[in-house]
């Protein structure tokens, strides 16, 4: 399972205002993320062809090189006349159909994403922090209330261990944040 969340930055701070539905509806489409992060990473305009071919690669798991003219193509036809469009109308890019040239926007550099990629028994960063918060409160409780082994250590203790807890986990989020960011890697965080 996969989320887009914005971090710093967001469509009411740029020129261009891009409604939330309207950017969540793009990146609602594993083709649509693909298309942000290469417009992202390369911050210029873009060939159609270009962009279908790497794309093809990314969803084909294989090297440009490697890809066939019928993947190639059923990721062209795609972006030609569905997704584009469609990001064309969000105000996410530019899309030129006749010269066949996509062209990030303003309001697309300046929104700064990362997805928040969940495989298999991973749990997402918000239920690891309500996690978090929830065995703090009981330990809050625990010392407060006198109950052994708790009162065992000082209270500064209990209290030093929360915030280096807190501290770790947010040093932590903070390096998986910069590792998922769409766009600064050279493939989409979704195939790390």
């Amino acid at each position: 399972m996969a989320s887009a969340q914005q971090i710093d930055g967001g469509p009411s701070d740029v020129g261009v205002d891009i409604d939330d539905d309207e950017l969540y509806d793009v990146l609602a489409n594993q083709r649509r993320r693909f298309a942000v992060h290469l417009l992202k990473r390369e911050e210029k305009t873009m060939e159609i062809g270009e962009m279908a071919e790497q794309i093809a690669a990314w969803e084909n798991d294989v090297d440009t090189a490697e890809i066939t003219g019928s993947d190639r193509k059923r990721v062209y036809t795609a972006l030609q006349q569905s997704h584009l469009p469609k990001m064309d109308r969000a105000g996410v890019v530019e899309f030129n159909k006749n010269r066949g040239m996509v062209e990030p926007t303003e309001a697309l550099q300046n929104i700064d994403l990362y997805m928040d990629v969940v495989e298999g028994r991973e749990i997402p960063w918000s239920e690891y922090y309500l996690g978090l918060a929830g065995v703090s409160a009981a330990l809050v409780a625990a010392v407060w209330m006198g109950a052994w082994p708790f009162t065992l250590l000082p209270t500064i203790a209990w209290t030093l261990a929360i915030v280096v807890g807190f501290g770790f986990s947010a040093l932590a989020h903070k390096y998986y944040a910069e590792e998922m960011k769409v766009g600064e890697l050279e493939e989409p965080p979704e195939l790390q």
